[in-house]
């Protein structure tokens, strides 16, 4: 638990503000499918993220700053707003623009906010969802339910003279999980199972994620792309090296060694124990 501790102050000293441009006309749309209904194809790569934000007062984590730890709060939060949190880190990076970020479809009950993400040298979009800390377990659940197949909302986005319709949930490529490993504290009630044939990798990172996500993830049929074997900071340049490399077609262990210089670059942890931490695969 000392080690956790050390990166999170790490990355509490690190923290930093989000840059939000509005390149897009944006229009968006929520669909309600019916039960039954199969997940629609993405005619661009789509990769969707859920983003549970640490919360000190919500989850069984070594305690962060206030600031830092206050899961209602998305624009300061460790996961989000913060330097390494995922807003702000694809919002700087060079290889995404940001297309836009709102309040979450649920009028922010649930998902506080939205952000919508453009690869610069190719059509593919990254949609992150921002949960509230206390709602770790909604955010859980619907991670492993696209995962299965589970179909989600449309949005509808104007860049140039294109318009792009994005397919949620199990209609993304790429699915990820970033955050504390909620496992640890609860046991979902109503894990899904696998609803369709469709081919998913999923990311998880969170402490350990290997060994509480792996039944779970069995479940749905996705493939474990990159996931995790020890305690850990879930930052997002950890997903950007990641999605790097998953989106050049790289196979699945040039993933996870990318993964892990990412980790070592930041974290200066050791080439040996970043190597450890990451793992791909069953």
């Amino acid at each position: 638990m000392k080690s956790l501790a050390i990166l999170l102050i790490v990355s509490a000293l690190l923290s930093g503000c989000a840059r939000v441009d509005s390149p897009a006309a944006i229009t968006s749309q929520t669909v309600a499918p019916a039960p039954d209904t199969r997940a629609e194809k993405n005619s661009v790569p789509v990769i969707h993220v859920f983003v549970a934000l640490c919360d000190n007062a919500h989850q069984g984590i070594v305690p962060v700053s206030a600031t830092l730890g206050n899961g209602d709060d998305a624009q300061r939060n460790l996961y989000w707003g913060a330097a390494f949190g995922v807003k702000t880190f694809f919002s700087k990076h060079k290889n995404w623009d940001v297309v836009d970020c709102e309040t979450g479809p649920d009028d922010g009950q649930f998902i506080i906010e939205r952000c919508v993400f453009k690869r610069r040298d190719r059509e593919a979009f990254l949609v992150a969802d921002a949960y509230r800390g206390s709602e770790i377990q909604r955010a859980t659940q619907s991670f492993l339910q696209a995962a299965s197949g589970y179909p989600g909302e449309t949005l509808s986005r104007s860049i140039g003279s294109k318009t792009y319709s994005l397919h949620l949930n199990g209609s993304a490529s790429l699915i990820a999980y970033a955050g504390h490993d909620g496992l640890m504290d609860f046991k979902l009630r109503s894990p899904p199972r696998k609803r369709d044939n469709e081919e998913r990798a999923a990311i998880i990172l969170a402490c350990a994620s290997k060994n509480y996500f792996a039944d779970l993830l069995r479940r749905t049929g996705a493939r474990p792309l990159l996931w995790t074997t020890n305690l850990m900071a879930p930052e997002a340049y950890i997903l950007a090296a990641a999605i790097d490399g998953w989106l050049q077609k790289e196979t699945d262990e040039q993933v996870r060694i990318r993964a892990a210089k990412a980790y070592n670059q930041y974290q200066n942890c050791g080439e040996r124990s970043a190597n450890n931490l990451f793992a791909t695969g069953w």
